[in-house]
């Protein structure tokens, strides 16, 4: 036969358990928060899954709800209203401030997508530059002497090395070297007359 246990008074009520635990997390009681956090978890999680549809940003919504509510504790006022309904609307703005971002981040996917449309714009605009570099070259080319444009050209166009060049154009390799480095000057400072224009 069950027999009933006799209680030590009537049973807390729950809103004003859940306050006593919210100011007493505010003193930085964790025991408080323990128990605090068993109360709300489960209904943070429930609207927090409401709103974002998605279990797992619900979880992790839910979870910077639960820390955000142990960090500021202390700025719960009773008497604006219940310890609950403090928490479900931190819960609630985060929920919404997460579903706002989602929604901006795929508006800015979006965006990026539409951008990548235009590649062949991009491309005929990368072709234009590439040619116009290249007749700038050309013309920076002739500034140079016969022996410099022909080491610069066997080198950097026809992908031969110093040695190679030193022996295409039967000259000491010293010498290429200098031709080169002294082409390369003229050139460089060609350019950079050239993209001033």
């Amino acid at each position: 036969m069950l027999r009933a246990v006799p209680s030590d008074g009537p049973a807390p009520d729950p809103r004003e358990e859940a306050d006593r635990l919210l100011r007493a997390v505010g003193r930085g009681d964790e025991a408080a928060f323990e128990k605090l956090y068993g109360i709300v978890a489960p209904r943070v999680y429930g609207l927090a899954r409401r709103v974002l549809r998605d279990p797992a940003q619900a979880e992790e919504v839910a979870q910077e709800v639960l820390v955000e509510v142990w960090r500021t504790a202390g700025r719960f006022d009773p008497a604006r209203g219940s310890a609950t309904a403090w928490v479900f609307t931190i819960a609630h703005r985060r929920a919404v401030d997460r579903v706002r971002s989602e929604e901006s981040q795929a508006e800015r996917n979006r965006r990026v997508a539409a951008g990548s449309a235009h590649t062949p714009y991009d491309e005929v605009a990368e072709e234009a530059a590439v040619r116009l570099e290249r007749q700038q070259v050309r013309r920076c080319l002739d500034v140079l002497t016969e022996v410099q444009r022909e080491a610069i050209t066997l080198a950097y166009y026809g992908g031969h090395s110093y040695r190679e060049v030193a022996t295409l154009l039967e000259a000491a390799l010293p010498t290429v070297k200098t031709r080169m480095r002294d082409g390369l000057i003229r050139l460089r400072d060609c350019l950079g007359l050239e993209l001033g224009r």
